[in-house]
């Protein structure tokens, strides 16, 4: 497909626009946040160098990724009404161009803009977010941490075939050394204990999940048969269904995993039988719908902003944040019904697209020919 003229003039204007957009918001969004949190990093004893690299710079990829969408439905709408007022789209259409042909450019920009946006969110966004989400709980939010190191309960393993579950509890994890201590273990098959080790310590000694035992006891139960296997001051190399990870989940841990690292952590979370992976799949489909919604905005916002009309770029801009307003009041409603599992997450983080499309096809309809 080769691009013309008027293909190239637009894509230019909107990229232009889109990215204009991006800066002058990225600045506001950055004196925002060095405001508010200023105080914080006054108080605490962080660097500059910690500031600045572990903070501020995966915190502009984020705060951008969440608005892209925004974005790009305001530069859509202003370049597009100012060619408007400027009569650039009349004359476009009064030498032959269809309405449908002129939307070509601004579905081959969304799409730019989408697939730099789809990338970012599956890789470049989690990647940065490790330090930014290791910086906010060491600095900023102590106090909402939400690592678990007492008194945790843990299902390693589940098997409906022969109806086993493994079952272990942590009495504390130390995070400065990643150590547990007085680790119990149980194997139940039809509810009868079949196995049953205890530890005074446990030290995770490589990943995913290689664990060295110090001062254990091992019982084996055969129906009436006891047989016991003790290593006082004596330890034991061996693999656990158990990671470190288990006793490191803070509230927005799926924001640093990138998504092959959500996959995992969903699979091995069914494996053992959990029911705990909804947060992570939303957070699957979000990455994926956000990119598709920035192509359906653009095409909206073309919609209405390509007909001249009283009022001008104001009137515009005020539909389009009203829209955008919109979209984000239907995205957190289709969350938080899915969070409450009143909605399945696939269809939850997908239902403002759809129904976006769908005005889409109205404004089209309605749009001047």
């Amino acid at each position: 497909m080769l691009l013309k003229k008027i293909d190239k003039y637009i894509i230019g204007k909107y990229l232009k626009t889109f990215f204009f957009t991006v800066l002058l918001f990225t600045m506001i969004s950055f004196i925002i946040d060095l405001s508010t949190q200023m105080e914080s990093f006054l108080e605490e004893a962080c660097t500059m160098e910690e500031i600045v690299c572990d903070y501020y710079l995966p915190f502009i990829p984020w705060i951008n990724g969440l608005l892209f969408p925004l974005y790009a439905l305001i530069s859509v709408i202003f370049f597009t009404s100012r060619m408007a007022y400027d009569s650039e789209i009349i004359s476009i259409l009064n030498a032959g161009v269809s309405f449908r042909r002129m939307m070509r450019p601004y579905f081959i920009g969304a799409c730019i803009i989408g697939g730099l946006h789809l990338f970012a969110n599956h890789y470049l966004i989690p990647l940065g977010n490790k330090s930014k989400v290791e910086f906010e709980h060491t600095y900023l939010y102590k106090g909402e941490d939400k690592g678990r190191t007492r008194d945790v309960h843990l299902v390693l393993q589940r098997d409906t075939t022969n109806k086993s579950i493994t079952k272990a509890y942590v009495k504390t994890y130390a995070r400065i050394d990643t150590s547990v201590r007085n680790l119990i273990l149980e194997r139940f098959v039809d509810t009868r204990l079949v196995y049953r080790l205890k530890a005074s310590r446990a030290e995770w000694v490589k990943p995913p999940n290689h664990w060295k035992l110090r001062d254990y006891e091992i019982r084996t139960f055969d129906e009436e048969k006891e047989t016991m296997i003790f290593g006082n001051h004596q330890s034991i190399d061996t693999t656990l269904n158990m990671f470190h990870d288990d006793f490191v989940l803070y509230e927005n841990d799926k924001l640093t995993m990138t998504t092959p690292e959500l996959q995992r952590a969903i699979n091995r979370e069914k494996a053992r039988g959990v029911k705990t992976t909804k947060g992570f799949l939303l957070e699957i489909q979000r990455r994926s719908a956000d990119p598709f919604t920035v192509i359906i905005v653009t095409l909206i916002g073309m919609a209405i902003a390509a007909r001249k009309v009283r009022g001008g770029l104001g009137l515009h801009l005020a539909v389009g944040v009203a829209l955008g307003a919109a979209y984000v009041f239907l995205s957190r409603c289709s969350t938080t019904f899915a969070t409450n599992q009143t909605l399945a997450p696939e269809l939850a983080v997908w239902i403002p697209n759809i129904l976006f499309t769908l005005i889409l096809f109205y404004l089209i309809s309605r749009a001047q020919k």
